[in-house]
């Protein structure tokens, strides 16, 4: 354990969750011995790269207003197919509440945040069964919540990054278009596809004319809706994405604010 500020301020240690050197996750906390609520932070990268390092600005940022903060690596779609991705953010949660006293952590009381990639395995755990105890929300930064969606736009798109994404769906589906036996893990991967009532509310930010685009969130707010959830679909002028989108003051000041009041 690292006490970042001295004075028992900030703490901090890197976790395994699992066996594979991608299941780690850094956790910040406050040793007060008061019990906080807590965010779980999934970076982005094309589901094929990236590392928790990126995140560590945002992390810092969460746990120096008073959070837990769980800031997650997962098995990579080079690494092994989906559902790998989504059973790996479920199994940091778990480890998170299974020693919810060692990290202040009030696990009846968190939220999910996800960027890009990383937003689709946050919504993805958001809408996976019927609700999961403790979880309040979920914030996705230019989340992929359609792989479908972005497989088919992909085909025709001219932008070459809507390209590149239909190229990493079909490789965190394990390299195969959706038909046929492959049928399954894609609809798998479709967040929408899973809603149900007591899943968690969820803000999503886009950029609007981003490789993302806001309509990949509208198919969520419909499902969601019908089932009762409350869904927030942002949408702000530019290219920006993710973690790009972040940088922006009054983005990151919506999401605080709306994490704020899931949360506290």
């Amino acid at each position: 354990m690292t006490d970042l500020d001295g004075m028992g301020g900030l703490a901090s240690e890197t976790v395994s969750y699992g066996k594979h050197r991608h299941q780690q996750m850094d956790v910040w906390w406050t040793p007060d011995g008061q019990k906080r609520p807590g965010i779980f932070i999934v970076h982005g990268g094309w589901w094929s790269s990236g590392d928790k390092k990126q995140m560590t600005e945002i992390t810092r940022s969460y746990a120096d207003r008073g959070y837990t903060v769980f800031n997650l690596n997962y098995r990579l779609s080079t690494e092994a197919a989906w559902p790998a991705q989504r059973i790996d953010a479920l199994d940091a949660i778990a480890t998170a509440k299974r020693h919810a006293a060692r990290w202040a952590f009030d696990s009846n009381n968190f939220v999910v945040t996800g960027f890009s990639a990383g937003g689709h395995i946050a919504a993805a755990v958001g809408t996976y069964g019927n609700g999961m105890p403790g979880l309040k929300g979920v914030v996705g930064l230019s989340p992929i919540i359609s792989p479908l969606r972005a497989y088919t736009d992909g085909a025709t798109a001219a932008d070459p990054y809507a390209q590149q994404l239909r190229k990493a769906a079909i490789r965190l589906a394990g390299g195969c278009a959706p038909k046929g036996k492959c049928s399954r893990v894609w609809a798998s991967m479709e967040v929408a596809w899973h809603a149900s009532s007591k899943d968690a509310p969820m803000l999503t930010v886009h950029s609007q004319f981003e490789f993302v685009p806001p309509v990949q969130s509208m198919l969520l707010k419909k499902m969601l809706g019908k089932a009762g959830v409350p869904v927030k679909v942002v949408t702000v002028p530019g290219t920006a994405h993710a973690s790009g989108l972040y940088r922006d003051v009054r983005v990151a000041e919506r999401v605080q604010a709306w994490i704020s009041e899931r949360i506290g």
